[in-house]
Protein backbone atom coordinates (compact mmCIF):
# COMPACT_ATOMS: atom_id res chain seq x y z
CA UNK A 1 0.00 0.00 0.00
CA UNK A 2 1.20 3.31 -0.81
CA UNK A 3 0.99 6.66 0.86
CA UNK A 4 -0.86 9.30 -0.56
CA UNK A 5 1.89 11.99 -1.43
CA UNK A 6 0.21 14.48 -3.40
CA UNK A 7 1.26 17.83 -2.22
CA UNK A 8 -2.28 19.54 -0.35
CA UNK A 9 -3.29 22.70 -1.84
CA UNK A 10 -4.71 25.76 0.38
CA UNK A 11 -6.21 28.60 -1.91
CA UNK A 12 -5.20 27.46 -5.61
CA UNK A 13 -1.52 27.47 -4.14
CA UNK A 14 0.97 25.01 -2.81
CA UNK A 15 1.89 25.38 0.48
CA UNK A 16 5.21 25.66 2.04
CA UNK A 17 6.61 22.17 2.90
CA UNK A 18 8.52 21.17 6.09
CA UNK A 19 11.96 20.00 6.12
CA UNK A 20 13.09 18.12 9.54
CA UNK A 21 16.97 18.03 10.22
CA UNK A 22 19.37 16.52 13.40
CA UNK A 23 22.38 18.00 14.31
CA UNK A 24 24.53 16.03 16.17
CA UNK A 25 21.58 14.29 18.10
CA UNK A 26 22.14 12.32 21.22
CA UNK A 27 20.09 10.53 23.44
CA UNK A 28 21.26 8.05 26.64
CA UNK A 29 19.66 5.95 29.14
CA UNK A 30 18.25 7.97 31.65
CA UNK A 31 18.29 6.99 35.58
CA UNK A 32 15.52 8.02 37.97
CA UNK A 33 17.70 10.63 39.25
CA UNK A 34 18.39 12.02 35.58
CA UNK A 35 14.76 12.32 34.86
CA UNK A 36 14.34 14.24 38.58
CA UNK A 37 17.18 16.64 36.96
CA UNK A 38 15.71 16.58 33.24
CA UNK A 39 19.29 16.20 31.75
CA UNK A 40 19.95 13.00 29.77
CA UNK A 41 23.43 13.88 28.41
CA UNK A 42 25.16 15.58 31.32
CA UNK A 43 28.68 14.13 31.96
CA UNK A 44 29.01 11.73 34.63
CA UNK A 45 32.03 9.48 36.42
CA UNK A 46 30.47 6.17 34.92
CA UNK A 47 30.15 5.65 30.97
CA UNK A 48 26.75 6.83 29.79
CA UNK A 49 24.88 4.17 27.47
CA UNK A 50 24.18 5.94 24.79
CA UNK A 51 21.13 4.87 22.62
CA UNK A 52 21.88 7.65 19.52
CA UNK A 53 25.20 8.62 19.48
CA UNK A 54 25.91 12.44 17.00
CA UNK A 55 22.84 11.38 14.48
CA UNK A 56 22.72 13.91 11.61
CA UNK A 57 20.29 13.22 9.18
CA UNK A 58 17.40 15.17 7.60
CA UNK A 59 14.02 14.37 6.05
CA UNK A 60 13.04 16.53 3.10
CA UNK A 61 9.65 17.71 1.72
CA UNK A 62 7.64 15.47 -0.37
CA UNK A 63 9.94 12.43 -0.01
CA UNK A 64 9.37 9.16 2.25
CA UNK A 65 12.40 9.03 4.29
CA UNK A 66 13.03 5.41 6.55
CA UNK A 67 14.94 4.71 9.28
CA UNK A 68 16.44 1.53 8.84
CA UNK A 69 18.93 -0.70 11.01
CA UNK A 70 19.04 -4.06 12.80
CA UNK A 71 17.17 -4.80 16.12
CA UNK A 72 18.24 -2.19 18.93
CA UNK A 73 20.02 0.72 16.44
CA UNK A 74 18.24 3.06 18.51
CA UNK A 75 15.52 3.81 14.77
CA UNK A 76 11.94 4.18 17.37
CA UNK A 77 14.07 6.31 20.12
CA UNK A 78 14.57 8.52 16.57
CA UNK A 79 11.18 8.98 15.67
CA UNK A 80 9.97 9.86 19.40
CA UNK A 81 12.08 12.64 19.62
CA UNK A 82 11.34 13.87 15.91
CA UNK A 83 7.75 13.30 17.09
CA UNK A 84 8.50 15.37 20.06
CA UNK A 85 7.71 12.64 22.54
CA UNK A 86 10.99 12.85 24.08
CA UNK A 87 11.68 16.57 25.67
CA UNK A 88 14.55 18.02 24.08
CA UNK A 89 15.45 18.54 27.45
CA UNK A 90 16.48 15.12 27.75
CA UNK A 91 18.65 15.00 24.46
CA UNK A 92 21.71 16.71 23.55
CA UNK A 93 22.50 18.14 20.05
CA UNK A 94 19.67 20.30 17.65
CA UNK A 95 16.36 18.88 16.01
CA UNK A 96 15.43 21.29 13.37
CA UNK A 97 12.57 22.02 11.64
CA UNK A 98 12.75 24.06 8.26
CA UNK A 99 16.57 25.50 9.92
CA UNK A 100 14.48 26.79 13.63
CA UNK A 101 14.24 24.62 16.72
CA UNK A 102 11.69 22.83 16.92
CA UNK A 103 8.58 23.47 19.37
CA UNK A 104 7.63 19.59 20.77
CA UNK A 105 4.39 21.06 21.31
CA UNK A 106 3.23 23.00 18.57
CA UNK A 107 4.98 20.33 16.25
CA UNK A 108 2.79 17.50 17.48
CA UNK A 109 -0.15 19.14 16.70
CA UNK A 110 0.72 19.97 13.21
CA UNK A 111 2.29 16.44 12.90
CA UNK A 112 0.93 12.94 13.00
CA UNK A 113 2.35 10.03 14.69
CA UNK A 114 1.05 6.07 14.33
CA UNK A 115 2.99 4.34 17.22
CA UNK A 116 4.19 0.70 16.64
CA UNK A 117 0.90 -0.34 18.65
CA UNK A 118 -2.66 0.57 17.15
CA UNK A 119 -4.11 3.09 19.36
CA UNK A 120 -7.59 2.37 18.27
CA UNK A 121 -10.87 0.90 20.26
CA UNK A 122 -12.06 -2.20 18.74
CA UNK A 123 -16.11 -2.13 18.97
CA UNK A 124 -16.00 0.51 16.56
CA UNK A 125 -16.20 0.10 13.15
CA UNK A 126 -13.53 1.06 10.23
CA UNK A 127 -15.73 4.31 9.17
CA UNK A 128 -16.39 5.12 12.59
CA UNK A 129 -12.83 5.25 13.46
CA UNK A 130 -12.24 7.12 11.06
CA UNK A 131 -15.46 9.79 11.14
CA UNK A 132 -14.98 10.32 15.32
CA UNK A 133 -11.20 11.37 14.37
CA UNK A 134 -12.39 13.80 11.67
CA UNK A 135 -15.05 15.35 13.96
CA UNK A 136 -12.59 15.98 16.59
CA UNK A 137 -9.72 17.39 14.39
CA UNK A 138 -11.51 19.01 11.79
CA UNK A 139 -13.01 22.51 11.53
CA UNK A 140 -16.29 22.30 8.71
CA UNK A 141 -18.61 19.77 10.59
CA UNK A 142 -20.19 16.57 9.91
CA UNK A 143 -20.45 17.47 6.02
CA UNK A 144 -16.32 17.71 5.60
CA UNK A 145 -15.88 15.14 7.96
CA UNK A 146 -17.79 12.70 6.07
CA UNK A 147 -16.14 13.76 2.43
CA UNK A 148 -12.58 13.45 4.25
CA UNK A 149 -12.91 9.77 5.41
CA UNK A 150 -14.71 8.26 2.28
CA UNK A 151 -11.06 10.06 0.62
CA UNK A 152 -9.18 8.48 3.13
CA UNK A 153 -10.36 4.85 2.80
CA UNK A 154 -10.40 5.08 -0.98
CA UNK A 155 -6.32 6.37 -0.86
CA UNK A 156 -6.02 3.35 1.89
CA UNK A 157 -7.73 0.57 -0.03
CA UNK A 158 -10.27 0.38 3.24
CA UNK A 159 -13.81 0.86 1.37
CA UNK A 160 -14.51 -2.87 1.43
CA UNK A 161 -14.05 -3.04 5.40
CA UNK A 162 -15.73 0.48 6.11
CA UNK A 163 -18.61 -1.42 7.69
CA UNK A 164 -16.15 -3.92 9.88
CA UNK A 165 -15.53 -3.48 13.20
CA UNK A 166 -11.97 -2.94 14.21
CA UNK A 167 -11.73 -5.92 16.21
CA UNK A 168 -8.92 -7.48 18.28
CA UNK A 169 -7.39 -9.67 15.55
CA UNK A 170 -8.12 -11.11 12.39
CA UNK A 171 -10.41 -13.59 14.06
CA UNK A 172 -12.64 -10.89 15.61
CA UNK A 173 -12.18 -8.25 13.20
CA UNK A 174 -10.03 -6.62 10.58
CA UNK A 175 -6.40 -7.70 9.23
CA UNK A 176 -3.35 -6.49 10.96
CA UNK A 177 -2.33 -4.94 7.98
CA UNK A 178 -5.86 -2.95 7.65
CA UNK A 179 -5.65 -2.13 11.40
CA UNK A 180 -2.55 -0.53 10.59
CA UNK A 181 -3.96 1.71 7.38
CA UNK A 182 -6.26 2.37 9.46
CA UNK A 183 -4.16 4.11 12.15
CA UNK A 184 -2.25 5.92 9.67
CA UNK A 185 -5.72 7.41 8.78
CA UNK A 186 -6.39 8.63 12.13
CA UNK A 187 -3.33 10.71 11.77
CA UNK A 188 -3.78 11.62 7.88
CA UNK A 189 -7.36 12.67 8.63
CA UNK A 190 -6.21 16.42 9.76
CA UNK A 191 -3.63 16.92 6.72
CA UNK A 192 -0.48 16.80 8.53
CA UNK A 193 2.40 18.66 7.54
CA UNK A 194 4.95 15.99 8.70
CA UNK A 195 3.49 12.04 9.20
CA UNK A 196 5.74 9.60 11.17
CA UNK A 197 5.48 5.98 11.12
CA UNK A 198 6.75 3.19 13.28
CA UNK A 199 6.74 0.23 11.71
CA UNK A 200 4.97 1.17 8.57
CA UNK A 201 3.27 -1.49 5.96
CA UNK A 202 4.60 0.19 3.10
CA UNK A 203 9.06 0.75 2.05
CA UNK A 204 8.35 2.79 -0.47
CA UNK A 205 10.76 5.20 -0.24
CA UNK A 206 12.98 7.75 -1.54
CA UNK A 207 15.93 8.22 0.83
CA UNK A 208 16.96 6.02 3.70
CA UNK A 209 18.68 6.50 7.24
CA UNK A 210 20.75 3.67 7.94
CA UNK A 211 21.40 3.13 11.84
CA UNK A 212 23.85 0.90 13.90
CA UNK A 213 24.48 1.12 17.81
CA UNK A 214 22.62 4.55 17.54
CA UNK A 215 25.00 5.68 15.11
CA UNK A 216 24.24 6.76 11.85
CA UNK A 217 25.33 4.62 8.91
CA UNK A 218 24.31 5.92 5.57
CA UNK A 219 21.83 9.21 4.94
CA UNK A 220 21.29 9.55 1.48
CA UNK A 221 19.20 7.52 -1.44
CA UNK A 222 19.55 3.74 -2.43
CA UNK A 223 21.59 4.18 -5.00
CA UNK A 224 24.41 5.75 -2.77
CA UNK A 225 23.63 2.79 -0.48
CA UNK A 226 24.59 0.66 -3.00
CA UNK A 227 27.33 2.55 -4.00
CA UNK A 228 28.62 2.13 -0.30
CA UNK A 229 28.25 -1.18 -0.10
CA UNK A 230 29.91 -2.30 -3.30
CA UNK A 231 32.79 -0.05 -2.50
CA UNK A 232 32.91 -2.18 0.52
CA UNK A 233 33.58 -5.20 -0.77
CA UNK A 234 29.45 -6.39 -0.47
CA UNK A 235 27.79 -7.88 -3.64
CA UNK A 236 23.96 -7.90 -3.95
CA UNK A 237 23.37 -11.31 -4.43
CA UNK A 238 20.41 -11.76 -7.38
CA UNK A 239 16.73 -11.67 -6.20
CA UNK A 240 17.34 -9.54 -2.69
CA UNK A 241 16.16 -6.61 -1.22
CA UNK A 242 18.77 -4.05 -1.11
CA UNK A 243 17.49 -2.53 2.18
CA UNK A 244 17.44 -5.90 3.79
CA UNK A 245 20.86 -6.43 2.53
CA UNK A 246 22.35 -3.68 4.19
CA UNK A 247 20.99 -4.40 7.05
CA UNK A 248 21.77 -7.58 7.36
CA UNK A 249 25.44 -6.89 6.32
CA UNK A 250 25.49 -4.23 9.46
CA UNK A 251 23.81 -6.99 11.90
CA UNK A 252 26.23 -9.17 11.32
CA UNK A 253 29.09 -7.06 12.30
CA UNK A 254 27.34 -6.42 15.15
CA UNK A 255 26.14 -9.75 15.63
CA UNK A 256 22.18 -8.64 15.69
CA UNK A 257 21.19 -9.69 12.23
CA UNK A 258 17.01 -9.08 13.20
CA UNK A 259 15.65 -5.79 11.18
CA UNK A 260 12.88 -3.36 10.95
CA UNK A 261 11.64 -0.09 9.32
CA UNK A 262 10.50 3.03 10.33
CA UNK A 263 8.97 6.05 7.92
CA UNK A 264 8.97 9.89 7.72
CA UNK A 265 6.96 11.02 5.76
CA UNK A 266 7.37 14.33 5.40
CA UNK A 267 4.56 16.82 3.19
CA UNK A 268 2.96 20.37 2.77
CA UNK A 269 0.60 21.88 5.56
CA UNK A 270 -2.37 24.12 4.95
CA UNK A 271 -2.00 27.47 4.39
CA UNK A 272 -3.30 28.11 8.17
CA UNK A 273 0.24 26.50 9.85
CA UNK A 274 2.88 27.57 7.55
CA UNK A 275 3.81 31.04 8.89
CA UNK A 276 5.77 30.54 12.12
CA UNK A 277 5.26 33.78 13.54
CA UNK A 278 1.65 33.40 14.54
CA UNK A 279 1.68 29.49 14.11
CA UNK A 280 1.52 29.50 18.22
CA UNK A 281 -1.56 31.66 18.60
CA UNK A 282 -3.32 29.61 15.70
CA UNK A 283 -2.72 25.88 17.29
CA UNK A 284 -4.07 27.19 20.77
CA UNK A 285 -7.23 26.96 19.17
CA UNK A 286 -9.46 23.59 19.46
CA UNK A 287 -11.83 22.78 15.73
CA UNK A 288 -14.65 22.49 18.23
CA UNK A 289 -16.52 24.15 20.74
CA UNK A 290 -16.69 22.34 24.31
CA UNK A 291 -20.49 21.74 23.73
CA UNK A 292 -19.40 20.19 20.17
CA UNK A 293 -16.48 18.65 21.93
CA UNK A 294 -19.16 16.76 24.74
CA UNK A 295 -22.01 16.05 21.99
CA UNK A 296 -18.72 13.57 19.73
CA UNK A 297 -17.12 11.90 22.54
CA UNK A 298 -20.57 11.46 24.16
CA UNK A 299 -21.82 9.46 21.11
CA UNK A 300 -18.50 7.51 21.13
CA UNK A 301 -19.10 6.64 24.41
CA UNK A 302 -22.19 5.17 23.69
CA UNK A 303 -21.15 2.98 20.84
CA UNK A 304 -18.63 1.41 23.13
CA UNK A 305 -20.93 1.13 26.18
CA UNK A 306 -23.45 -0.64 24.33
CA UNK A 307 -21.53 -2.99 22.29
CA UNK A 308 -18.97 -4.18 25.38
CA UNK A 309 -21.25 -7.24 26.31
CA UNK A 310 -19.43 -7.11 29.72
CA UNK A 311 -20.18 -3.63 30.41
CA UNK A 312 -23.99 -3.26 28.91
CA UNK A 313 -25.53 -6.79 28.83
CA UNK A 314 -23.95 -8.31 31.54
CA UNK A 315 -24.43 -5.26 34.07
CA UNK A 316 -28.38 -5.48 32.80
CA UNK A 317 -29.17 -8.97 33.78
CA UNK A 318 -26.97 -8.81 36.40
CA UNK A 319 -28.72 -5.81 38.36
CA UNK A 320 -31.96 -7.72 37.54
CA UNK A 321 -31.44 -11.14 38.88
CA UNK A 322 -29.53 -9.68 41.62
CA UNK A 323 -32.66 -7.95 42.80
CA UNK A 324 -34.99 -11.06 41.90
CA UNK A 325 -32.69 -13.16 44.36
CA UNK A 326 -32.15 -10.71 47.07
CA UNK A 327 -35.83 -10.23 46.82
CA UNK A 328 -36.62 -14.01 47.60
CA UNK A 329 -33.85 -14.31 50.10
CA UNK A 330 -35.12 -11.50 52.12
CA UNK A 331 -38.64 -12.28 51.08
CA UNK A 332 -41.69 -10.07 52.89
CA UNK A 333 -38.73 -9.44 55.92
CA UNK A 334 -39.66 -6.16 56.10
CA UNK A 335 -43.07 -6.23 57.32
CA UNK A 336 -41.99 -8.98 60.13
CA UNK A 337 -41.28 -7.31 63.80
CA UNK A 338 -39.17 -8.05 66.18
CA UNK A 339 -35.00 -7.81 66.96
CA UNK A 340 -33.99 -10.86 64.54
CA UNK A 341 -36.70 -8.98 61.95
CA UNK A 342 -34.93 -5.59 62.61
CA UNK A 343 -31.05 -6.76 62.62
CA UNK A 344 -32.02 -8.82 59.38
CA UNK A 345 -33.45 -5.50 57.56
CA UNK A 346 -29.89 -3.93 58.19
CA UNK A 347 -28.29 -6.82 56.96
CA UNK A 348 -30.18 -6.15 53.69
CA UNK A 349 -29.44 -2.80 53.32
CA UNK A 350 -25.77 -3.14 54.30
CA UNK A 351 -25.53 -6.19 51.87
CA UNK A 352 -27.09 -4.57 49.02
CA UNK A 353 -24.62 -1.37 49.59
CA UNK A 354 -21.58 -4.06 49.22
CA UNK A 355 -23.77 -5.28 45.68
CA UNK A 356 -23.83 -1.79 44.51
CA UNK A 357 -20.80 -0.56 45.59
CA UNK A 358 -18.45 -3.61 44.12
CA UNK A 359 -20.06 -4.87 41.21
CA UNK A 360 -18.62 -1.66 39.03
CA UNK A 361 -14.78 -2.64 38.64
CA UNK A 362 -15.45 -4.40 35.47
CA UNK A 363 -16.07 -0.68 33.82
CA UNK A 364 -12.14 -0.50 34.78
CA UNK A 365 -10.54 -2.16 31.73
CA UNK A 366 -12.76 0.28 29.93
CA UNK A 367 -11.28 3.20 31.39
CA UNK A 368 -7.88 1.89 31.26
CA UNK A 369 -8.12 1.74 27.78
CA UNK A 370 -9.77 4.89 26.55
CA UNK A 371 -7.17 6.53 28.96
CA UNK A 372 -4.45 5.62 26.41
CA UNK A 373 -6.17 7.10 23.67
CA UNK A 374 -7.13 10.16 25.89
CA UNK A 375 -3.31 10.83 26.20
CA UNK A 376 -2.58 10.45 22.30
CA UNK A 377 -5.43 12.54 21.39
CA UNK A 378 -5.10 15.60 23.77
CA UNK A 379 -1.47 15.89 23.06
CA UNK A 380 -2.42 16.66 19.67
CA UNK A 381 -4.75 19.43 20.36
CA UNK A 382 -7.77 17.22 19.60
CA UNK A 383 -10.35 18.35 22.11
CA UNK A 384 -9.89 19.37 25.98
CA UNK A 385 -9.74 17.03 28.94
CA UNK A 386 -12.91 18.60 30.57
CA UNK A 387 -14.80 17.64 27.78
CA UNK A 388 -13.70 13.83 28.33
CA UNK A 389 -14.83 13.81 31.87
CA UNK A 390 -17.92 15.39 31.39
CA UNK A 391 -18.73 13.00 28.35
CA UNK A 392 -18.26 10.25 30.46
CA UNK A 393 -19.91 11.88 33.06
CA UNK A 394 -23.16 12.66 31.17
CA UNK A 395 -22.99 9.23 29.47
CA UNK A 396 -22.99 7.50 32.57
CA UNK A 397 -25.89 9.41 34.30
CA UNK A 398 -28.97 7.45 32.45
CA UNK A 399 -27.23 3.78 31.61
CA UNK A 400 -26.82 3.49 35.34
CA UNK A 401 -30.17 4.93 36.23
CA UNK A 402 -31.67 1.81 34.39
CA UNK A 403 -29.38 -0.54 36.33
CA UNK A 404 -30.83 1.34 39.52
CA UNK A 405 -34.50 0.95 38.98
CA UNK A 406 -33.47 -2.71 37.01
CA UNK A 407 -32.45 -3.47 40.62
CA UNK A 408 -34.46 -1.37 43.05
CA UNK A 409 -37.70 -2.64 41.11
CA UNK A 410 -38.01 -6.52 42.15
CA UNK A 411 -36.31 -6.38 45.60
CA UNK A 412 -37.68 -3.53 47.09
CA UNK A 413 -41.53 -4.75 46.34
CA UNK A 414 -40.14 -8.42 47.42
CA UNK A 415 -38.59 -7.72 50.59
CA UNK A 416 -41.67 -5.49 51.58
CA UNK A 417 -40.04 -2.32 52.51
CA UNK A 418 -42.11 0.81 52.88
CA UNK A 419 -45.42 0.34 50.94
CA UNK A 420 -45.48 3.63 49.53
CA UNK A 421 -44.43 5.48 45.95
CA UNK A 422 -42.69 7.92 47.70
CA UNK A 423 -40.40 5.31 49.44
CA UNK A 424 -39.94 3.46 46.32
CA UNK A 425 -39.15 6.46 44.84
CA UNK A 426 -36.21 7.49 47.22
CA UNK A 427 -34.95 4.20 47.84
CA UNK A 428 -34.18 4.14 43.94
CA UNK A 429 -32.45 7.72 43.99
CA UNK A 430 -30.13 6.50 46.72
CA UNK A 431 -29.15 3.27 44.67
CA UNK A 432 -28.86 5.32 41.72
CA UNK A 433 -26.64 7.80 43.77
CA UNK A 434 -24.65 5.37 44.65
CA UNK A 435 -23.72 3.21 41.49
CA UNK A 436 -22.66 7.12 40.19
CA UNK A 437 -20.31 7.19 43.32
CA UNK A 438 -18.89 3.71 43.10
CA UNK A 439 -18.39 4.77 39.07
CA UNK A 440 -16.87 8.12 39.82
CA UNK A 441 -14.26 6.55 42.09
CA UNK A 442 -13.28 3.63 38.96
CA UNK A 443 -13.14 6.26 37.08
CA UNK A 444 -10.90 8.62 39.48
CA UNK A 445 -8.77 5.23 39.76
CA UNK A 446 -8.73 4.13 36.42
CA UNK A 447 -6.82 8.24 36.12
CA UNK A 448 -4.32 6.88 38.98
CA UNK A 449 -2.80 3.32 38.08
CA UNK A 450 -1.16 1.96 36.09
CA UNK A 451 -3.22 -1.39 34.99
CA UNK A 452 -6.10 -3.10 35.70
CA UNK A 453 -4.71 -5.37 38.15
CA UNK A 454 -3.26 -2.69 40.67
CA UNK A 455 -6.64 -0.70 40.45
CA UNK A 456 -8.55 -4.02 40.87
CA UNK A 457 -6.37 -4.38 44.50
CA UNK A 458 -6.25 -0.79 45.37
CA UNK A 459 -10.10 -0.35 44.42
CA UNK A 460 -11.10 -3.45 46.42
CA UNK A 461 -9.16 -2.41 49.83
CA UNK A 462 -10.52 0.78 49.47
CA UNK A 463 -14.26 -0.17 49.44
CA UNK A 464 -13.14 -2.70 52.28
CA UNK A 465 -12.03 -0.12 54.46
CA UNK A 466 -14.98 1.96 53.98
CA UNK A 467 -17.80 -0.82 54.74
CA UNK A 468 -15.54 -1.59 57.79
CA UNK A 469 -15.97 2.40 59.02
CA UNK A 470 -19.27 2.84 57.98
CA UNK A 471 -20.91 2.57 61.29
CA UNK A 472 -22.41 -0.85 60.64
CA UNK A 473 -19.74 -3.21 62.11
CA UNK A 474 -18.69 -0.81 64.72
CA UNK A 475 -20.50 2.14 65.38
CA UNK A 476 -19.02 5.86 65.78
CA UNK A 477 -18.14 6.00 69.39
CA UNK A 478 -16.48 3.09 69.29
CA UNK A 479 -13.91 4.31 66.37
CA UNK A 480 -10.72 5.41 67.76
CA UNK A 481 -10.27 9.17 66.75
CA UNK A 482 -7.37 8.96 64.54
CA UNK A 483 -9.48 6.76 62.36
CA UNK A 484 -12.96 8.64 62.90
CA UNK A 485 -12.13 10.72 59.22
CA UNK A 486 -12.41 6.95 57.60
CA UNK A 487 -15.80 7.19 58.68
CA UNK A 488 -16.73 10.41 57.69
CA UNK A 489 -15.19 9.76 54.08
CA UNK A 490 -16.81 5.79 54.07
CA UNK A 491 -19.31 5.87 50.94
CA UNK A 492 -21.48 3.08 52.41
CA UNK A 493 -22.23 5.21 55.29
CA UNK A 494 -24.59 7.93 53.67
CA UNK A 495 -26.35 5.85 52.04
CA UNK A 496 -26.67 3.22 54.51
CA UNK A 497 -28.15 6.04 56.54
CA UNK A 498 -30.35 7.10 53.90
CA UNK A 499 -32.03 3.39 53.56
CA UNK A 500 -32.70 3.37 57.06
CA UNK A 501 -34.30 7.06 57.56
CA UNK A 502 -36.54 6.21 54.50
CA UNK A 503 -37.70 2.55 55.89
CA UNK A 504 -38.03 3.88 59.78
CA UNK A 505 -38.25 7.81 59.36
CA UNK A 506 -41.58 9.85 58.74
CA UNK A 507 -44.64 8.62 58.51
CA UNK A 508 -43.36 5.40 59.66
CA UNK A 509 -41.84 6.84 62.73
CA UNK A 510 -44.66 5.17 64.69
CA UNK A 511 -44.77 2.13 63.22
CA UNK A 512 -43.84 -0.87 65.78
CA UNK A 513 -40.90 -2.54 65.05
CA UNK A 514 -40.14 -5.07 67.83
CA UNK A 515 -42.51 -6.34 70.43
CA UNK A 516 -42.10 -8.07 73.64
CA UNK A 517 -44.73 -9.43 76.06
CA UNK A 518 -45.55 -6.43 77.11
CA UNK A 519 -46.44 -5.13 73.74
CA UNK A 520 -44.12 -2.87 71.22
CA UNK A 521 -41.33 -1.76 72.78
CA UNK A 522 -39.53 -0.26 70.22
CA UNK A 523 -40.87 2.27 66.91
CA UNK A 524 -39.04 3.23 64.15
CA UNK A 525 -38.56 6.58 65.75
CA UNK A 526 -37.23 5.40 68.74
CA UNK A 527 -34.67 2.90 66.44
CA UNK A 528 -33.51 6.86 64.38
CA UNK A 529 -32.82 7.93 67.39
CA UNK A 530 -30.67 5.01 69.00
CA UNK A 531 -28.68 4.88 65.94
CA UNK A 532 -28.11 8.70 66.26
CA UNK A 533 -29.96 9.68 63.33
CA UNK A 534 -32.57 12.91 62.27
CA UNK A 535 -35.08 12.82 59.54
CA UNK A 536 -33.12 16.11 58.19
CA UNK A 537 -30.37 13.37 57.61
CA UNK A 538 -32.35 12.10 54.31
CA UNK A 539 -31.79 14.90 52.07
CA UNK A 540 -28.77 16.05 54.07
CA UNK A 541 -27.06 13.06 53.15
CA UNK A 542 -28.11 12.80 49.45
CA UNK A 543 -25.72 15.89 49.33
CA UNK A 544 -22.97 14.34 50.76
CA UNK A 545 -23.66 12.03 48.00
CA UNK A 546 -23.32 13.96 45.50
CA UNK A 547 -20.30 16.06 46.69
CA UNK A 548 -18.43 12.67 46.45
CA UNK A 549 -19.64 11.71 42.89
CA UNK A 550 -18.23 15.30 42.14
CA UNK A 551 -15.25 15.44 43.90
CA UNK A 552 -14.08 12.10 42.33
CA UNK A 553 -15.04 12.95 38.92
CA UNK A 554 -12.78 16.50 39.85
CA UNK A 555 -10.10 14.19 41.28
CA UNK A 556 -10.40 12.30 38.13
CA UNK A 557 -10.10 15.32 35.89
CA UNK A 558 -6.92 16.84 37.64
CA UNK A 559 -5.01 13.65 37.43
CA UNK A 560 -5.89 12.89 33.70
CA UNK A 561 -5.08 17.14 32.89
CA UNK A 562 -1.70 16.83 35.03
CA UNK A 563 -0.69 13.12 33.08
CA UNK A 564 -1.78 14.68 29.66
CA UNK A 565 0.18 18.13 30.52
CA UNK A 566 3.10 15.99 31.45
CA UNK A 567 2.57 14.19 28.43
CA UNK A 568 2.91 17.02 26.20
CA UNK A 569 5.77 18.89 27.73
Amino acid sequence: MELPVTMPVSGGQITTPYRIETRNLGYKLCTQFDEMKFVCCATSRRVPSFILKDVNCEARPVEITAIAGPSGAGKTTLLEILAGKISPKKVCGQVLVNDQPMDTKSFRRISGYVTQDDALFPLLTVEETLMFSALLRLHGGRKEAASKVRQLMKELGLEHVAASRIGWGSNNGISGGERRRVSIGVDLVHDPGVILIDEPTSEIFDRIILLSNGTVMHNGSLHLLQQRLNSAGHCLPNHVNLLEFAIDVIGSLDGTPTSEALNIHPFPLQERHVCSHNLEGKLLIYPNSRLEEVVILGQRFCSNIFRTKQLFVTRVIQALVAGLVLGTIFLNVGREKGSIALQTQTGFFAFSLTFLLSSTTEGLPIFLQERRILMSETSKGAYRVSSYVIANTLIFLPFLFMVGLLYSTPVYWLVGLRRNIDGFLYFSLVVWMVLLMSNSVVACFSALVPNFIMGTSLISGLMGSFFLFSGYFISKDSIPSYWIFMHYSSLFKYPFECFIINEYGGEQGRRCIQIDKDGCNLFGDGFLRQQGLRETQKWSNLAVMFGFIIGYRVLCLLILWYRCCRNRN
